[in-house]
């Protein structure tokens, strides 16, 4: 069973880990610390944690076949933490379905900031009451439940992935900035030279539909940002 506001450190620097315990300790997380790749995914799938910070250079198994042994089997949201201006490692851990990156060496207050957003972003609200879906075109999302599906059929969507989808379906028919996109879906303000926005869009196209003419349902519009094509 989950326990709230409890976070995995995957890292094989222990005294990097004791450092982000401590002080995630001082902001309310309970923390759980593995060392090494196996032992990440182990406790990752074990149900016990809200959300994972690993870290993409570990001897053995690395971060990211750690993250790909994870997403094979849950959803739980991963922040990694890569070396600073590695874009390489930082856009295949976001394809393989990480929700967001911090590089290293980083500052345990962003780390936080990240970690709150993406936890506001999972967790519905306890006021929101059921409603209806959302509807665009062949689309629907239940926000309040998380779940979204293409013709009838389920999606299999990250936290992240999700709420993009989610800010794009709420603007269908209009052009939404990579500025929007990074405020609304990733909880922070977009950051010059970050890819992330684009690497997730890719991703939402693989996994979404096509219209009846063959195009994708998210246009890319040049020097602007994203839209979601009712039809």
């Amino acid at each position: 069973m989950t326990t709230k506001n409890s976070i995995l450190l995957v890292d094989d620097d222990i005294e990097l880990t004791g450092l982000l315990r401590d002080y995630l300790g001082q902001e309310g997380f309970a923390v759980g610390e593995a060392h090494r790749g196996e032992d990440g995914v182990r406790e990752a799938l074990s149900g016990g944690y809200e959300l994972v910070v690993l870290d993409v250079m570990m001897p053995g198994m690395n971060g990211i076949d750690v993250l790909r042994a994870i997403r094979a089997q849950s959803r739980v949201p991963v922040i990694m933490l890569t070396a600073r201006g590695d874009d390489v490692d930082r856009i295949v851990g976001l394809e393989l379905g990480a929700d967001d990156y911090v590089p290293k060496p980083c500052s345990p207050r962003e780390l936080v900031a990240r970690i709150r957003a993406i936890l506001r972003r999972v967790q519905p609200s306890a006021s929101s009451g059921p409603v209806g879906p959302l509807r665009a075109g062949l689309l629907e999302l239940w926000p309040e439940r998380r779940l979204a599906s293409w013709a009838g059929q389920p999606l299999e969507l990250t936290g992240t992935e999700f709420n993009l989808l989610e800010v794009l379906a709420r603007h269908a028919g209009r052009v939404v900035s990579k500025a929007e996109l990074s405020e609304q879906g990733l909880g922070r303000p977009l950051a010059r030279f970050d890819r992330s926005i684009d690497v997730h869009m890719s991703s939402l196209r693989h996994k979404l539909g096509t219209l009846s003419d063959g195009r994708s349902c998210i246009q890319t519009v040049r020097g602007q940002g994203y839209q979601l094509i009712r039809e």
